[in-house]
C-alpha cells in the first residue's frame, strides 16, 4: 500500500493522511451508488494509501456507515482513522413516495443533540459499522443556517446543557479519541470551540472554507494548540 503523508491533529495522538475519503456520496442519496460499488471505492482508497475515512448516519440514512464497516472491518483497526457524526437519529419510515428524495434506507433523520440522543446515535453507528470505537466524533450541522433562527437557540442550549456531557463521557471511556464540529457555519464551529475549552476538547473540524470571511473566523481556532486528549 502506498504511504501518504500524515499530519497530527493538534497535540493529540491522532494522525490522518493528507488525503481522506468522504463518504457522503457513497450513501447513495444524491446519485445511485450500489453497496458493492461503495465498498469497492472504500477498499480502493485504502489500497491507494488513504487511511482516513469520514462518514455519518445521515449519509444514505445509514447506508454509508454500513458500507464503510463492511469494507474496512478486516483492516487492522490501529492503522486507519474513522470519523462519524452525531446530532441526528434515524427513525423508521414506512411510506416513501416515488417522487421524493432518494432514500437508500427506509429511515427519516431527526435532529437530537441531547445526552440521550447523542448516546443513541453513537451506539447505532457502532452497530451499523460493526466496529468497537470511533476515532473522531463530529457534532453534525449545528447552526442557524441549518436550523433557522427560531429553532437554533433551543438546539444549541440542548447541546450545551446535556449533549456535551455525553460527548465527554464517550471520550473519557476511550471509545472516542477526539471531538470536533462539522458545520456549514464557521460562526457556530467557533462557538463550539469556545464552549469546549477547559475540560472539553473540541476542534473546529470540517468547515467548508468557501470564502475569506469563514477563514478569518476559523483560522485562529485552527491554529490554536488543541487541548490534550
Amino acid at each position: 500500500m502506498p504511504a501518504l503523508e500524515k499530519r497530527r491533529i493538534g497535540r493529540t495522538s491522532v494522525e490522518v493522511t493528507v488525503l481522506g475519503l468522504g463518504c457522503a456520496t457513497l450513501g447513495g442519496s444524491g446519485i445511485d451508488v450500489s453497496r458493492e460499488t461503495a465498498e469497492a471505492i472504500v477498499r480502493a482508497a485504502w489500497a491507494a494509501g488513504v487511511s482516513y475515512i469520514d462518514t455519518a448516519p445521515y449519509y444514505g440514512f445509514g447506508q454509508a456507515e454500513r458500507c464503510v464497516g463492511d469494507a474496512m472491518r478486516w483492516a487492522p483497526r490501529d492503522e486507519w482513522v474513522l470519523s462519524t457524526k452525531v446530532g441526528r437519529l434515524l427513525r423508521p419510515r414506512l411510506m416513501v413516495e416515488a417522487a421524493e428524495h432518494r432514500r437508500p434506507m427506509p429511515f427519516d433523520a431527526v435532529y437530537d443533540y441531547s445526552y440521550d440522543g447523542i448516546m443513541r446515535s453513537f451506539e447505532d453507528s457502532l452497530q451499523r459499522l460493526g466496529l468497537a470505537r470511533i476515532d473522531i466524533l463530529y457534532v453534525h450541522d449545528i447552526g442557524a443556517l441549518q436550523h433557522g433562527d427560531e429553532a437554533h437557540p433551543g438546539l444549541m442550549r440542548t447541546l450545551r446543557d446535556s449533549g456535551y456531557r455525553a460527548l465527554e463521557e464517550l471520550r473519557a471511556g476511550g471509545v472516542v479519541r477526539r471531538l470536533a464540529s462539522a458545520s456549514t457555519s464557521a460562526r457556530y464551529c467557533s462557538k463550539l470551540w469556545n464552549g469546549g475549552t477547559g475540560t472539553r476538547s473540541f476542534s473546529p473540524g470540517a468547515i467548508p472554507f468557501s470564502n475569506r470571511r469563514r477563514s478569518r473566523i476559523c483560522c485562529p481556532y485552527a491554529r490554536r494548540p488543541a487541548p490534550l486528549s
